[in-house]
């Protein structure tokens, strides 16, 4: 008896660890055998180098077993979002479109950032301490952004509603923290499929899409993506000022050194990348060594954070004071990509973004926190924001420390479990509906001969029969 005790209280130092290794070995089954990862024992960081920069190591879904799922996490429209379209004159004129679309100068970019956050914040107390969830309290701001970005106009409440809706379904699902609900996802499509029609996009959009899949463009690119790596971005770099005081204080008491705050986002962004796997497949031989090669159609899955992790003094040691000495271009830190295959097309503009959104946050709130800092974080980044001036009463912030120490532990042991059980259901039925197998199976098809104003493989068909989806 006290043994099984002594095991549910201590529960949360052990089995959040021993969760996560069983998903490991759930989400290796779905790579199979046929699969390298980079860096590895035998391969380092020049290896993972020179083969990310490989013009043959370029292939996105086609013979990938990751890609069924993948497909899945992102539907509707993943045959034509930019992150998983194949190589080719398709891909390169929805590649152009992206970056017509994220360019600009960069102060009204910042302004429209710094605008974005101000009204979120204005939603919370100035008079007492907010406990908050950062990744929801940012979302609402990139999905403002995105908006205004896209159609070149202010963002209707219920246009941000549908697109925060959309995006939290999404890495909700994508972190097996929750199911995905196509209906949802699909309340978005129809805004956007509206506004296409009507014509209020601003932007000329790919010409080698057809309406349907320009309105999934739109849908997978700004407000899948954008939206949700942004919401992730900003709550990754908040979470690491409110665990590091002193990084705190030294932004706050020089808010105008941007340099300083460019050294906190990178080193932000080297120890918790935003994606942690990025795969590719090999359309033709990639050479690993002069004994080793690759063939066509092999796996190469890159791991940032193996990648990040290595080159550095204390690399586990959040310093930003590290990139004093350091150059992002010639450390071992591609947050993101590399300019010669397929770099993410806000290489500019996130950053922009991100340092004035935390400039807005850091005006009116002291953050605290003794919630974790992981790379996925699954717990939204918990954290308490203190307005400036306000004097919380005494034992107040204490018991609010304590409070949310006790929740994460005991959350992330429930948290867990969850994510072993849905994730393991959505691996099962991800490979039942073979979203991006059945696309490449039409597209090989000797007579096929794809439509140009819908997606081939729609994820709607079995919407309200899969067991899964509620």
């Amino acid at each position: 008896m006290l043994a099984a005790a002594a095991a549910v209280l201590s529960a949360p130092r052990w089995l959040p660890r021993r969760v996560v290794a069983l998903r490991v070995k759930v989400f290796e089954l779905v790579n199979g055998d046929h699969v390298v990862v980079l860096p590895n024992d035998r391969h380092g960081p020049e290896v993972f180098e020179r083969v990310y920069a490989d013009p043959a190591a370029n292939g996105r879904s086609r013979g990938a077993g990751l890609s069924d799922l993948f497909w899945y996490w992102l539907s509707p429209g993943p045959e034509v979002h930019q992150e998983h379209l194949e190589d080719g004159p398709r891909y390169d004129d929805v590649a152009r479109t992206t970056r017509r679309i994220v360019a600009g100068a960069s102060g009204p970019l910042a302004e429209a950032a710094a605008r974005a956050t101000s009204a979120a914040l204005d939603a919370l107390p100035d008079d007492r301490v907010s406990l908050v969830r950062l990744r929801d309290l940012v979302m609402p701001v990139w999905a403002t952004y995105f908006h205004e970005l896209v159609f070149r106009e202010p963002c209707p409440p219920h246009a941000r509603d549908l697109i925060v809706g959309h995006a939290h379904d999404v890495v909700t699902s994508l972190k097996c923290t929750g199911l995905r609900h196509p209906r949802r996802r699909a309340r978005l499509t129809r805004y956007l499929a509206a506004r296409v029609e009507a014509g209020d996009v601003p932007h000329d959009l790919p010409a080698s899409l057809g309406t349907a899949e320009r309105v999934h463009y739109l849908q997978g690119t700004f407000f899948n993506t954008a939206v949700v790596q942004m919401s992730e971005a900003t709550a990754h770099l908040l979470l690491a000022i409110a665990r590091h005081p002193d990084v705190q204080r030294r932004l706050v008491d020089d808010p105008d050194d941007d340099r300083y705050l460019d050294h906190v986002l990178d080193e932000v962004l080297r120890m918790y990348p935003l994606f942690g796997i990025a795969h590719r497949v090999t359309t033709g031989e990639v050479r690993l060594d002069e004994e080793t090669s690759l063939p066509a159609g092999a796996v190469v899955c890159f791991s940032y954070p193996d990648y990040h992790a290595t080159g550095y003094d204390r690399p586990d040691e959040f310093d930003p004071d590290r990139w004093e000495a350091l150059s992002a271009r010639d450390a071992h830190h591609i947050p993101f990509g590399v300019a010669a295959n397929r770099p993410c097309p806000a290489w500019r503009l996130a950053p922009l973004a991100l340092r004035a959104c935390a400039r807005e946050v850091l005006r009116r709130f002291h953050l605290e926190t003794t919630a974790s800092h992981t790379r996925s974080i699954p717990h939204r980044a918990p954290c308490l924001l203190v307005p400036r001036g306000a004097a919380p009463g005494p034992g107040v912030l204490p018991a609010l420390r304590l409070f949310v120490r006790l929740r994460d532990a005991w959350e992330d042991v429930a948290r867990s479990l969850a994510q072993l059980v849905l994730g393991t259901a959505m691996v099962l039925d991800a490979r039942r509906l073979r979203l991006a197998g059945r696309y490449f199976d039409r597209a090989d098809a000797p007579a096929a001969a794809p439509a140009t104003d819908a997606p081939a493989a729609p994820d709607t068909d079995h919407v309200g029969r899969c067991p899964l989806v509620p």
